[in-house]
């Protein structure tokens, strides 16, 4: 069995087809969505943990890129600049895994780093751009 937790991002025209469905029904995959969202602009990202045989899970990914899809490896990570962060709580109403925070009283915002699943809705917005992705060890399918 082989297992990844993998960025999926959708384009525009892509966000309204039920392109993951089909991994489980054509290529026998399982997957947990751990987190999806359509953007400001409509495009889509999800961030999936994917298993299946390996060659089918090969199959599967070739089949989303097929379709549009940007396939991703989680190889990454959100991180804070602790320098830029002005505890202003932006980042908090966005974040659907409670990964950030407000700490009360104190009125800072903690950053949970344990909880995050990178999907980067932080990021956009953070008027001060305190939160950043970063490569582990990026790797992208081709």
């Amino acid at each position: 069995m082989y297992s990844k937790i993998l960025i999926l991002r959708f384009p525009k025209t892509g966000v309204r087809k039920p392109v993951v469905c089909y991994l489980a029904k054509d290529y026998d995959l399982t997957f947990n969505i751990l987190n999806a969202a359509v953007l400001p602009r409509e495009e889509g990202i999800m961030v999936l943990e994917l298993s299946g045989p390996k060659k089918k899970f090969k199959e599967g990914v070739k089949y989303l890129k097929d379709h549009g899809v940007k396939v991703q490896n989680a190889g990454q990570e959100v991180k804070r600049d602790n320098e830029k962060c002005i505890h202003c709580g932006a980042c908090t109403a966005v974040c659907p895994t409670g990964a950030l925070f407000i700490q009360r009283p104190e009125m800072l915002v903690i950053f949970d780093q344990e909880k995050c699943s990178v999907c980067e809705l932080c990021v956009p917005a953070c008027p001060t751009r305190a939160m950043e992705v970063r490569p582990t060890n990026q790797t992208f399918f081709r």
